[in-house]
């Protein structure tokens, strides 16, 4: 049976991690597949990007990557200074740069402050997104959803699939 990855995790211990994800029946992620003729290799870059993308915003670095025709590894480094280090708008911004923001936290980095009956909310909203930066299961939900997305969407320029 197996354990979510919050379960497995534990910084205070080690903060490096070797993340394996592959694809299931037998579905070619990236190259040649034999079974449909087809040839996946461009899935290959956009994969990469994503990945540097997400190293970026998270705190979570990438000590080491690669992406195979089913599967893909990564070895993971949770940066927990880095993620405590984080200010109130730089966690809202690179959240941001992932997700639509809360209206309170859009408006507190638009104008700077925000009112005392919503600073509860922010400091909360903050929290939370805060502990999701430094977490590697946010990181491969973020991938992984990312990549299944891309390949639902027919005739896509960015990774096309056929089932």
């Amino acid at each position: 049976m197996t354990i979510s990855r919050r379960k497995l995790i534990e910084p205070q211990i080690t903060p490096f991690y070797h993340v394996i994800n592959r694809c299931v029946r037998r579905a070619y992620l990236c190259g040649d597949d034999p079974y449909n003729g087809k040839n996946y290799h461009h899935r290959r870059g956009w994969i990469v990007n994503k990945i540097k993308q997400l190293a970026a915003v998270f705190c979570v670095d990438v000590c080491a990557y690669a992406v195979m025709s089913n599967h893909y590894h990564l070895v993971l480094k949770i940066d927990t200074e880095q993620q405590q280090k984080l200010t109130q708008e730089a966690v809202i911004s690179r959240w941001l740069q992932l997700f639509n923001g809360h209206p309170i936290a859009i408006d507190f980095l638009k104008e700077g402050q925000i009112g005392a009956d919503k600073q509860q909310a922010l400091s909360n909203l903050v929290a939370e997104w805060q502990q999701r930066l430094g977490s590697i299961s946010w990181f491969m939900r973020c991938l992984n959803e990312e990549i299944a997305r891309a390949k639902k969407i027919k005739d896509s320029h960015i990774l096309a699939y056929q089932p």
